[in-house]
């Protein structure tokens, strides 16, 4: 997930964007726009928040000082860096793959390079992502910082990735950083879970993040910050709509909504309409009519308990090894290993 921004101050004050042909629509995205915007109760996926404004201002939010599950993920790791990395590398100094599932800009995964580099692993680390030109980025970082370090970035979906790798010999050791995790639909998020399982071998290893339930407002916070920045982020994927897909959404009449249900530990988002309106998408060449308050779903993201996350492991053939958590137990980075 993914660079600056002069953060705003207040709440955020959207503005219409300009509506306008879109001759270079993407299929994908107006396909996903039209099954969205037809169900009954509307919804659109967060992938898509993360066009260059996006990123801008995600990388705004993690700043804040609301937000902390990217700190204190960075925190844990580097408390718990040479723990980490043991766990990690296979005994005996052996070669192995370190593959990195959206490796973003890499910062925290940098502190455990460091730290391999450090205790002189023998390690390829290999960040996976379908966008050439983010791992390319991250390449050329790393052979500036860390010209040591054997760099082997894989343009792939995740479980092409993983299926690519299965043939190397020695150990992979499989990173899914961030609360990333917590964005599937809990299907989803098992179905995933399975897929990775089942390209592992016995002796690989999983490191996956999860952001853990805690105290409700201070989860509902981190996603409904004081200067509007998050509110920004959401709306911003209607100002995408008008850019790439010719839509005319008046950002004045949306307003972002989040709440955090602690039953079933997750937040969701929502763009709210203000009024009736109708909303045109010329790359669809159709109309869509909203009711006043009428919600357009934009995001979960789910948070865990211990066993929740021993459960979810264990339904899918892999046995929790470690736990690296944070002093306060706010984040926790979840060491599996394939059930035999």
């Amino acid at each position: 997930m993914p660079i600056t921004h002069t953060a705003p101050s207040g709440q955020a004050s959207p503005t219409t964007a300009a509506p306008g042909p879109a001759p270079t629509a993407d299929f994908a995205l107006a396909q996903h726009v039209l099954e969205g915007l037809s169900r009954p109760q509307r919804a659109l996926s967060s992938m898509y928040f993360y066009d260059e404004a996006g990123s801008r201002l995600f990388q705004q939010i993690m700043e804040l000082p609301e937000y902390y599950p990217t700190r204190t993920e960075f925190q844990l790791l580097t408390q718990h860096r040479e723990a980490i990395c043991a766990a990690l590398a296979p005994e005996n100094q052996a070669a192995f793959h370190l593959l990195e599932l959206g490796a973003g800009d890499g910062l925290k995964t940098k502190i455990l390079l460091r730290q391999l580099l450090e205790a002189q692993a023998n390690v390829v680390y290999a960040p996976v992502d379908i966008s050439a030109s983010a791992l390319e980025g991250l390449a050329s970082s790393l052979r500036h910082e860390m010209p040591a370090l054997q760099v082997q970035p894989l343009v792939a979906e995740y479980a092409a990735a993983l299926a690519q790798m299965r043939a190397q010999a020695g150990r992979k050791a499989v990173l899914f950083l961030g609360s990333n995790i917590g964005n599937f639909q809990p299907e989803a998020r098992q179905q995933f879970l399975r897929a990775l399982s089942s390209q592992l071998t016995p002796n690989d290893r999983l490191l996956i993040g999860f952001d853990l339930q805690k105290n409700p407002r201070q989860i509902r916070a981190a996603y409904d910050d004081a200067q509007g920045v998050t509110a920004a982020f959401n709306l911003n994927l209607l100002t995408r709509l008008n850019r790439e897909l010719g839509a005319d959404f008046d950002l004045g009449q949306w307003e972002h909504f989040t709440d955090y249900d602690p039953q079933a530990g997750v937040i969701r988002s929502y763009l709210v309409s203000r009024q009736a309106q109708q909303v045109r998408i010329g790359a669809l060449g159709r109309s869509f009519g909203f009711a006043a308050w009428e919600t357009i779903h934009t995001e979960n993201s789910y948070k865990f308990t211990l066993p929740q996350i021993e459960a979810l492991g264990a339904a899918a053939g892999l046995a929790v090894q470690q736990v690296f958590a944070d002093e306060q137990h706010w984040f926790a980075d979840v060491l599996f290993a394939p059930q035999d």
